[in-house]
């Protein structure tokens, strides 16, 4: 089992990163930290294979924390988590020491996709042990870095399932199909479809809001 430390401040979403780790196959829990302080000292205490980082933490920024805890055991790894879009950013977490980058919002399916590529990289230059030539590295790095494959159905895109999740999380007590459309700017039928997708996926539940006339409307709201 590869064992993570969710270091997330915010109490909501750390929850919901740790069931979403708990929910991929061969990835545990270590624990939960929701300052940099509390990671530093989880890492002293405890065996921890990979840091689930959010960079914004109200003591320390996670770049900072990326550096003093691989200084003193360097092969934990950092998946940082942000809604930082600033590819500057991007640049100093690779010098950091992280190994992906995942921006908030996010789905299961994204993080999962994350994890299990991680997975695969962990495996590669663990069972191979020495590069046979350039090939296998090439091969270990392109497992860790690609894009494709993160399960969407066919003509869906991360970008806008992302941006359907943002609504979403604006939006507590939920979206019918014509207000995702409204928000994030697509059709009321692709904005459904994005919709059923996060529904049958667990990240979102469906509810019927009964009008005085007519059927009922459905309105999604996260799980």
């Amino acid at each position: 089992m590869i064992r993570v430390l969710v270091v997330e401040d915010d109490p909501v979403a750390a929850d919901a990163h740790r069931l979403y780790v708990e929910r991929v196959a061969g990835f545990s829990v270590s624990g939960v930290a929701h300052t940099g302080a509390e990671a530093k000292r989880f890492v002293e205490q405890h065996q921890v294979d990979l840091l689930l980082l959010d960079l914004y933490l109200p003591d320390a920024h996670g770049l900072q924390i990326s550096r003093a805890v691989r200084a003193t055991t360097p092969n934990i790894d950092v998946i940082a988590v942000t809604s930082a879009r600033d590819l500057a950013m991007v640049r100093a977490a690779v010098s950091a020491g992280v190994v992906q980058y995942l921006l908030k919002p996010f789905t299961f399916a994204t993080l999962r996709d994350k994890l299990e590529r991680y997975a695969q990289f962990r495996d590669a230059i663990t069972a191979a042990g020495e590069a046979a030539g350039q090939a296998d590295v090439d091969r270990a790095l392109a497992t860790l870095r690609g894009t494709e494959g993160i399960g969407l159905p066919k003509g869906m895109s991360a970008d806008t399932l992302d941006s359907v999740v943002a609504a979403l999380r604006e939006t507590p007590e939920g979206l019918s199909a014509v207000g995702a459309a409204g928000a994030v700017g697509i059709s009321r039928v692709t904005a459904r479809r994005y919709l059923e997708h996060l529904a049958d996926t667990g990240t979102v539940v469906r509810r019927p809001q009964y009008g005085p006339v007519g059927r009922p409307e459905l309105f999604y709201r996260l799980a």
